[in-house]
């Protein structure tokens, strides 16, 4: 296939898979569940938000509405937003089985609602978004103003009493300050920042501008000089995080100062964390120090492979050269084709066929460096693998 060709291959695929997850709640709302035959039934948080903000031009605006009204109504008493949320209404705070909850509720439920909440309103005319903003606003804030944060302005986590962290490592015990969650919570800040100035409020604007800001200023804490790159917390699994490096090139976190050595990090280690296309979150052979729950070394959250982080890498592969974010992308191409849309996978393992935000992740990486930014050393090379 040319570019053209795999770009609307990605989309098709995407495609299918947003048809194919929709189930109604009870009350009639739309529920976008994680895997496109929908065998789930709830609509968890975070894959939704990926949903909307990669393969947006795919999902009715009627339906992305009445979905984050659905998670709204979710909130808890303390303003906690819901991980996910079942046909039946019944929200669930943390990872695990509800009732069985794997640490503390999730540290990125309302940052990934920011993130659906703001693409949504970008769709808008301002008479409409401003509407919906202030209805939304309140239940929004709450929900950022409760997430713990250190003294640094870093998103903390208790080693004595964690929370489960970003949900696609809501397995992992990673504590003290973190990495990956606090770039999630710094781009709903700034995205926070950005709506309260749309629509003319400089206090709340300058608030999360300040939060903001304090994120920029103290997260190279996190920075390790012997690896090039950052680890994913400060005290348990000080670990190279390798999702979340690329992710901090990929949103445009301003970090000028260590661009250059993550760059160099993600091209001169890729055969370490890539495998059919899809991308580990350690460098292989390593597996996460501490754990919520028990995880096999190999399997799942310690250890496979997954797509949902492939697209961040391609787009920061090609940053430098097109000929190995080309190679990866045609990798988790040809698995998709081949193999099946895995939420991970592994040699010898797959878990839940179907994953939407596998497809839809890549799709939105290859769409902005084909159609937006026309990347051409990568667009070439793509022509050519």
């Amino acid at each position: 296939m040319n570019t053209t060709e795999t770009l609307e291959h990605l989309g098709q695929i995407t495609q299918r898979l947003l048809k194919g997850c929709l189930t109604p709640a009870q009350d009639g709302t739309p529920l976008f569940t994680p895997d496109g035959v929908a065998s789930y039934n709830a609509l968890w948080v975070r894959d939704f938000a990926y949903m909307v903000e990669y393969a947006g031009e795919y999902i009715e605006d009627q339906d992305i509405e009445r979905a984050i009204i659905y998670i709204v109504k979710g909130r808890r008493e303390d303003g906690w937003m819901p991980d996910r949320i079942y046909a039946d209404g019944t929200p669930v705070y943390s990872a695990g089985e509800a009732g069985s909850p794997v640490g503390r509720a999730n540290l990125d439920n309302t940052p990934f609602l920011v993130y659906a909440v703001y693409h949504y309103l970008e769709r808008l005319a301002a008479e409409a978004a401003a509407t919906l903003f202030r209805q939304w606003e309140s239940p929004l804030s709450r929900g950022l103003d409760i997430i713990p944060l250190s003294e640094n302005g870093l998103v903390y986590n208790n080693p004595d009493d964690p929370h489960s962290p970003y949900g696609f490592t809501d397995t992992i015990g990673k504590t003290g300050e973190l990495f990956m969650e606090s770039l999630l919570f710094w781009r709903s800040c700034k995205y926070m920042g950005g709506l309260y100035s749309r629509f003319g409020n400089a206090e709340g604007a300058a608030k999360y501008q300040r939060l903001a800001h304090a994120i920029e200023q103290n997260i190279g804490r996190l920075y390790a000089p012997e690896h090039g790159a950052f680890v994913a917390a400060g005290a348990d699994c000080r670990q190279v995080d390798i999702w979340g490096n690329a992710y901090l090139l990929y949103i445009g976190f301003p970090a000028a100062l260590y661009q250059e050595s993550i760059l160099d990090y993600l091209q001169q280690n890729w055969r370490k964390y890539a495998y059919k296309g899809q991308i580990r979150h350690l460098p292989r052979g390593e597996y996460w120090e501490r754990l919520l729950i028990e995880v096999q070394p190999g399997e799942y959250q310690n250890g496979a492979y997954w797509a949902t982080a492939s697209g961040w890498v391609i787009w920061c592969l090609a940053q430098r050269e097109g000929l190995i974010a080309a190679q990866i992308t045609r990798d988790a191409v040809r698995s998709f084709d081949q193999d099946g849309i895995f939420e991970c996978i592994n040699e010898d393992y797959t878990k839940l066929d179907s994953f939407v935000v596998s497809a839809a992740n890549v799709y939105g990486a290859v769409k902005r460096l084909v159609e937006y930014e026309k990347k051409l050393s990568y667009i070439q090379a793509l022509e050519e693998v």
